[in-house]
């Protein structure tokens, strides 16, 4: 006999909360920045409770400053023209349906409870999938994914990010504080690129003004460790290992492989200028199960989550696209 809404309410709970809550880890298992970013919350964090936007203070060196002496007039000018970054919500979801059919053909209370289990962990799978490889979205793509990296470190003054575009945004010296860096030059991956990349972000003196881990492809990846072998000049990444990942440890900095990276991209990236805006409502967050409409009592569960990758200071990332 197929389960009641009930008891899959009741079933659904468990998978959750057995083993300590071992099924939330699924949300995390495939990509670094996923984990590293929003499980560890190591970058921005934020919990909006709503508005139509997600608004982001920008962060970065160019206010009045300066020496005085006794009698001066200090100059109180505010130099930034624009304050803030503006993103959109992204809605993702995952969907767990069970038809009636499947569930009579697996009788029995565990042959049920199996087949919920499955269902849920697909509609884990799937949206944290279709989060990880949004991440690197490119300005241009589906207006409904994530503004990715590819978006941030893009180079076309005129596109916006953040709603803001590079000319948008100039200091009194004429520099561009919210500039998208991402080269591509046609060149092989070495150590002399990817510290050159990196010397590229800083955008200040002292801690946090350089970028704090790389991410790459598989296929590159393994040629940096196989070229810093060879020189013997890294040890196990220390962040990458504590979040359940594979990575180097190079000149302070964590690099990882990510399924998800594009090919012949590589990216640096400033963990205090980045990260995530998720809804307080909408972190992974589960519907109650409902019979589908029309349907011979068939019944589905959705996932939601409700957010978007976000930047406070644009120029402190930067990317590769053409590496080999």
């Amino acid at each position: 006999m197929a389960l009641t809404l009930s008891e899959l309410e009741a079933t659904t709970d468990r998978y959750f909360m057995i083993d300590g809550g071992a099924a939330v880890d699924i949300y995390f298992t495939t990509s670094f920045l996923l984990t590293y970013l929003m499980k560890q919350q190591k970058g921005i964090w934020e919990r909006p409770d709503g508005g139509r936007d997600i608004v982001i203070p920008l962060e970065y060196d160019g206010q009045e400053s300066g020496f005085y002496v006794k009698g001066d007039t200090l100059n109180s000018d505010d130099r930034e023209s624009v304050n803030a970054a503006v993103f959109d919500w992204k809605h993702a979801f995952g969907n767990a349906t069970v038809y009636r059919i499947d569930q009579q053909q697996n009788a029995g209370d565990y042959a049920q409870v199996r087949l919920i289990t499955q269902r849920v962990g697909g509609a884990q799978k799937s949206i944290t999938k279709d989060l990880a490889g949004s991440i690197y979205d490119a300005p241009g793509g589906s207006s409904s994914r994530l503004t990715g990296l590819r978006a941030c470190c893009n180079e076309t003054s005129s596109v916006a990010y953040g709603e803001i575009a590079e000319d948008d945004l100039v200091a009194e010296d004429g520099t561009k504080p919210w500039e998208g860096k991402l080269t591509s030059t046609t060149e092989n991956i070495s150590l002399s690129v990817i510290r050159t990349l990196a010397t590229n972000a800083k955008v200040r003196d002292g801690a946090k003004g350089r970028p704090d881990f790389g991410v790459t492809t598989e296929t590159l990846f393994n040629q940096i460790v196989a070229i810093l072998q060879d020189q013997q000049r890294f040890t196990d990444g220390k962040e990458t290992a504590n979040a359940g990942f594979t990575g180097v440890h190079f000149e302070g900095k964590d690099i990882t492989p990510d399924d998800f990276c594009p090919s012949g991209h590589f990216f640096w990236l400033n963990s205090a200028h980045i990260g995530f805006a998720i809804h307080q409502s909408g972190y992974f967050v589960r519907t109650p199960w409902r019979v589908i409409p029309d349907s011979p009592e068939d019944k589905t569960m959705k996932i939601l989550w409700d957010g978007n990758l976000v930047a406070n200071n644009r120029k402190a990332h930067i990317g590769h696209s053409n590496l080999s």
